[in-house]
């Protein structure tokens, strides 16, 4: 069993509580790690390091050229341990191991690109500002401060680089904050930032409980910004915690994505990009495909070929290579999950597949669930409108592409949506009406990181990714130089100046 403290300042310390939580895999329940419990005056104790670091030490000031090489010697230090974290991702969150391998490889890859993008000058001349021979402007892009970060249990390694790259090649300093579910892969990753050798405090990493030290983070008054990535209730106590300070803020929060099937589709590849929207890592996603709007004219062959090919999905221990779906994180999920399952039923839905733990010995000690499909689903009903996160599929069926447009719109979140057509100018007139951040046209969770991502509505504030994510962890600042140099030409002298 691997034991983690705190990464504090350049150090591992306990908890000044001295207590620990477990990490447990999701498969079978075994003990696979022990954390230190990190508690509000933890927290207080990395904040403090990191204002000092970002007020008195070199990051802030440090060239974009020397910061950039020291990311991306991060990411190769991910690329020569990427077997140990695939095998670790894969234990503590109950990854498959084929999405695991993809997450460390993507991990490496977009913090070296994020190295690229912070060579970038981001400073503007502000030409045309003024005219020639009154003054010359210029914005400036700083830092903003110290960035308390605040992650998921989904995608453990990658949502810490989304944070991290980004917040680091500004020039912040950072306090992370791992979910208590899945602290694993953030802690080895401390590992290899102390091995780099950042100067201390510029990254401290706190492991424990949300309630307590995730709260305290977004509390304190030394913290200059919150980077969250969950669920939109706990992105809306963040905001309230971060008004009393004014805290800059970015949230990407929940989704309840519409995956519009129009009637030209291709049937075989929207078929299979469906269930991979929604059943890619059992559903715990917050762009995940979980609404599907089918035209009425081809709902019921779509659907049947939608189950046979769910049915066949394996759905199992997440270390073999055959598994197509694994356990969800943790019992608190499953129990989530499985109460929103009878909730539809309870609703009116009609249960066509899953809906229930599998029966095989192999998922006998694991929170697995069968990949589930809820069709003829009303569109205001709980499953259509609330966030799951689990395998769990709701189709609704439209008439008009105008019914499944209004359909698609008719949530409080707007992180993401997609539409399935041949005819790519119909798809594109689709796409510019979805009210969501990210809009795929046949495809499926592709993100980029030299494009921005982030949400309409209750899905978020804020962008990650390309210029705009860095931007967002940065503050402007307009300098305007006069070139006049004389009093008496000055455009204010005869307003309030007396002579």
């Amino acid at each position: 069993m691997r034991e983690y403290k705190l990464y504090l300042n350049g150090k591992f310390i306990d908890a000044e509580g001295r207590k620990l939580f477990s990490g447990i895999n999701p498969h079978n329940q075994e003990v696979i790690a022990s954390f230190a419990q990190g508690s509000a005056g933890d927290v207080s104790k990395a904040v403090t390091a990191a204002r000092n670091a970002f007020d008195n030490g070199p990051w802030p000031t440090m060239s974009r050229e020397d910061r950039s090489a020291l990311v991306k010697a991060i990411s190769d230090r991910i690329n020569e341990n990427s077997k140990m974290l695939v095998e670790l991702e894969v234990l503590d969150s109950g990854s498959t191991i084929r999405k695991a391998k993809e997450d460390v490889y993507l991990s490496a890859r977009n913090l070296a690109q994020f190295a690229k993008l912070g060579l970038q000058d981001l400073n503007d001349p502000l030409d045309g500002a003024s005219r020639a021979g009154f003054s010359r402007n210029l914005l400036l892009r700083e830092p903003i401060g110290v960035v308390g970060a605040i992650i998921p249990f989904n995608f453990p390694l990658k949502m810490a680089i989304w944070k991290l790259g980004p917040a680091l090649l500004a020039g912040n300093t950072v306090v992370l904050k791992p979910s208590e579910d899945t602290s694993v892969t953030a802690m080895e990753l401390a590992n290899m930032i102390d091995a780099v050798g950042l100067p201390p405090g510029v990254v401290n990493i706190i492991t424990g409980y949300g309630h307590e030290a995730g709260a305290a983070l977004a509390n304190h008054p030394l913290v200059d910004k919150v980077a969250f990535t969950g669920s939109t209730a706990t992105g809306q106590s963040i905001m309230q915690a971060a008004a009393g300070t004014l805290k800059k803020l970015t949230l990407e929060c929940g989704g309840k994505s519409a995956n519009i099937v129009l009637e030209d589709a291709d049937m075989p590849m929207a078929v299979d990009g469906a269930l991979y929207a929604i059943f890619y890592h059992q559903g715990q996603c917050c762009e995940a495909g979980s609404r599907l709007l089918l035209p009425e004219s081809r709902a019921d062959e779509f659907v049947d070929q939608l189950i046979q090919k769910a049915q066949r999905m394996k759905v199992g221990d997440p270390m073999n290579t055959a598994t197509d779906i694994g356990p969800v994180v943790s019992k608190k999920q499953h129990d989530r999950v499985m109460s929103f399952i009878e909730k539809g039923k309870k609703e009116g839905a009609t249960l066509r597949t899953g809906g229930k733990k599998p029966s095989s010995e192999e998922c006998a000690n694991g929170y697995y669930i069968e990949p589930t499909i809820f069709d003829h689903v009303d569109n205001t009903s709980t499953i259509a409108q609330e966030e799951i996160f689990g395998p769990v599929l709701s189709v609704i069926r439209y008439k008009t592409i105008e019914d499944a447009v209004r359909l698609a719109n008719e949530s409080s979140y707007g992180l993401a949506g997609g539409v399935w057509s041949k005819d790519a100018e119909k798809a594109m007139s689709v796409a510019r009406k979805l009210r969501a951040g990210t809009v795929w046209i046949n495809e499926w969770h592709l993100l980029n990181e030299r494009a921005p991502f982030g949400g309409y509505k209750q899905s978020g504030i804020g962008r990650e990714f390309g210029l705009d994510g860095l931007k967002e962890y940065t503050e402007s600042k307009h300098v305007h130089i006069d070139e006049i140099g004389s009093r008496e030409k000055k455009a204010w002298y005869d307003t309030v100046v007396p002579k």
